[in-house]
């Protein structure tokens, strides 16, 4: 039985091996390891890709969101909105400035941060929102962006979003912006690695200086700071994807919508609830999520993955009902939408490379799990 990946990094791979063994080749004749023109030219390139002025490198996802926080301000004892559906990281990042996170619902079709409860939940102490640019789409930073008051910063969380944009507008454009290039993005390293997304030249420099030691320059500490730089090998692999990128995510909208199709009996029996993409969006399909109704979503999950299908759960615990913030002190019920998410939602295989009769086996396998 040939098993169908969630994501398919060999397949990744085997498109960029040359140019990658090639750069790494560079990198070892000069010894330039961290930093150096790999670094830079990456930085460049993205900027340019995405359409923002500036693009530091850092070493992994969860660096640059608080390195961009600490660029929006944000210290001890501010507080910071974010949805209450999102990976970990996002609350953590905040926690690790001794800031205090402070989720809010998301909305029950796209999965997307509802604006109207993150504004609800600003108080006199919020320094900044975070919203989650879920599984490939933006959230509606306009909305926010309208209503916030001005000494509130808007710090995107763009981690699963690489080549997305809604009405024209892509993350980091007059606001700051993280991203992730954990290998299994659509933008993926071989390794950790991510970055800062800013139009604020100020901001990308104190970003870079933090991150360097708090300065700079060799020996020069402008400001506290720590180490979060991206490796020189980790660029050569970006810098070879992203070529590749625009390409990737035209081949992922493609498969999402064949996904639709092959999906819609079962949501028309009301089996599943296929996503939502909301208007203005460019979607980039960093998943693909279907909630289950009806039938145990961890159950399904299982004989998925039992006849060699790698379905995934993203998240099964919300940010208030895990241990680790648990002292927030919130409890089930407290936001509707983001646990039914948690309870329901499971992610399908979805790469680029993947081929029209894998993803017929996918659904066949899914429809026989939901019937028990």
């Amino acid at each position: 039985m040939n098993r169908i990946p969630l994501v398919d990094l060999k397949a990744a791979h085997e498109e960029v091996a040359d140019e990658v063994r090639a750069g790494f080749d560079r990198i070892l004749a000069h010894t330039a390891f961290v930093g150096g023109e790999e670094v830079r030219r990456f930085e460049r390139e993205y900027a340019g890709f995405g359409g923002v002025g500036h693009c530091v490198g850092v070493a992994n996802g969860t660096d640059a969101l608080e390195l961009a926080l600490r660029a929006a301000g944000v210290g001890p004892g501010d507080e910071v909105v974010l949805p209450a559906n999102t990976f970990i990281a996002t609350a953590g990042a905040v926690a690790r400035i001794a800031a205090r996170p402070v989720p809010a619902d998301c909305l029950p079709g796209s999965h997307l941060l509802d604006p109207a409860a993150a504004l609800a939940a600003v108080g006199p102490a919020t320094r900044a929102v975070v919203p989650v640019h879920l599984y490939g789409q933006m959230a509606d930073v306009a909305a926010l962006a309208e209503r916030l008051p001005a000494r509130v910063r808007i710090v995107e969380d763009a981690a699963q979003c690489q080549g997305a944009s809604r009405d024209g507008r892509t993350p980091g454009r007059g606001h700051l912006a993280a991203t992730s290039f954990y290998p299994g993005k659509n933008l993926g390293a071989y390794g950790d690695a991510g970055a800062v997304l800013t139009d604020d030249e100020e901001a990308a420099g104190l970003v870079r200086a933090v991150a360097n030691h708090g300065g700079v320059a060799k020996y020069r500490h402008d400001v506290p700071g720590f180490n979060s730089r991206l490796d020189a090998l980790q660029a050569v692999v970006l810098r070879a994807k992203l070529k590749r990128l625009a390409a990737g995510n035209a081949a992922r909208r493609t498969a999402a919508a064949r996904y639709d199709e092959l999906l819609a009996g079962l949501a028309a029996a009301g089996r599943i609830v296929l996503p939502v993409t909301e208007p203005g969006n460019v979607h980039v399909w960093h998943l693909y999520t279907v909630q289950v109704t009806g039938a145990d979503r961890d159950a399904v999950v299982g004989k998925l993955n039992a006849e060699g299908v790698g379905a995934g759960v993203h998240y099964p615990d919300p940010v208030h009902l895990t241990p680790a913030f648990r002292h927030l002190g919130h409890a089930r019920g407290d936001f509707p939408n983001a646990e039914g998410v948690a309870d329901r939602t499971l992610s399908l295989p979805l790469f680029p490379q993947i081929t029209p009769d894998q993803q017929r086996r996918v659904v066949d396998t899914l429809a026989h799990a939901l019937d028990g």
